[in-house]
Formats: C-alpha cells, structure tokens, sequence
C-alpha cells in the first residue's frame, strides 16, 4: 500500500495529464499543467528543500483543474480577474482537500492543503509565502516569456514590480538566478531600476 502523499500526488497529477493544453519541452509534448505543476515541484526544491507533505501538495495543486474555469468566463477586467483567481483558488483547494482526505490524509492535514492553495494569511504565514515565491519564480522562468509578448511595456514593468514585491528575500535570490535574455531581461531590468 502506497503512502497518503503518494496517493495524493497520483491523483493531483492524474488530473493535471487532462488538460487539453499541451505544450512542448525537450522534444516530448506534456499537457500543459502537468509541466506547470512539475516545474512549481522543482522551485519548491531550490525554495523549501525541506518542505512538509502538505506544501509539497499544495505547490502541485494550486493550478488544480484551472483550464476549466478559462479566464474569459470572467469580466476582462481587473474586477474580473481578482474574481476569477478567488473563485479558483477556493475551487481548487476544496477539490484537492477532498483527495487529500480520500488519499487516508487526516482532516488537519488535508485542510491545511487547502488553506495553503487558498493562499490563507499570506506573508504572515511561512508555507504560504513560499507558494507565493514559488508561483513567482515559475511565472518569471516559464510564462514570462510570453506574458510580455501580448502586453504593453508599461503593463509589464508594473506586473514585475507587482511580482517582486510578493516574494522574500530568498525568493529574489532565486529570481536574479533565471536565465534569461533579450526583451525579457531587459523588462526586468528597467523594472527593478524602480
């Protein structure tokens, strides 16, 4: 018999290979949460080597089932959006809770999951600040990218600033280690220049 968490992961990853999304790394084509979740995984381990079972799911889950609820089912508007990500966020982390709990979790264990995916207490709360370091990191190294193609400058400076302003210290030190060139460093430079 294979431990809760493993279950739990099964499961969460199960669901992430649904997306109909797919995208292209290294010559194999994944879908597209998959990738995501794998990459937040990865930050996780560079952030939080030692993170507890709880973090480790709620960093694999936070985009839980997202395509389902596309962003233009909202006002495209700012209103909108923060609507949108609040509905998300309580979506998911209902969803993955109930995993949680059918994966033989304690009812302590998989609510804490679902108060990390719900982003509860941000920046009062450890674990919960480093999800948020971890969604940034993956926003700068996997989406960035393409995010600046579709927006203005003046968009994209403010985002970034937006953005660093979330993470911690450590979270910036992992940041600055991104490869990147072209345009996109050039944004985040003139972003961080103030």
């Amino acid at each position: 018999m294979t431990a809760p968490y493993d279950r739990a992961l099964s499961a969460i990853d199960a669901a992430h290979a649904l997306d109909p999304k797919k995208i292209t790394v290294a010559g194999k084509e994944l879908p597209y949460e998959l990738h995501y979740a794998q990459k937040c995984s990865e930050y996780l381990a560079k952030r939080a080597p030692s993170a507890s079972e709880a973090l480790r799911l709620a960093i694999r889950a936070q985009h839980f089932r997202r395509w389902e609820v596309p962003r233009d089912s909202y006002p495209m508007t700012r209103i909108g959006y923060h609507a949108w990500r609040t509905f998300l966020k309580k979506r998911q982390a209902e969803q993955v809770e109930h995993i949680c709990r059918e994966s033989g979790y304690t009812d302590d264990i998989a609510g804490r999951v679902a108060a990390l995916i719900r982003k509860e207490d941000l920046k009062m709360d450890e674990e919960t600040q480093v999800l948020e370091d971890v969604a940034c990191l993956v926003f700068l190294d996997d989406q960035f990218e393409q995010f600046e193609k579709e927006h203005d400058e003046d968009k994209i400076i403010s985002i970034l600033r937006k953005t660093w302003g979330k993470m911690t210290e450590k979270g910036h030190e992992l940041a600055l280690q991104i490869p990147m060139s072209g345009r996109p460093q050039e944004l985040v430079q003139k972003a961080l220049a103030g």
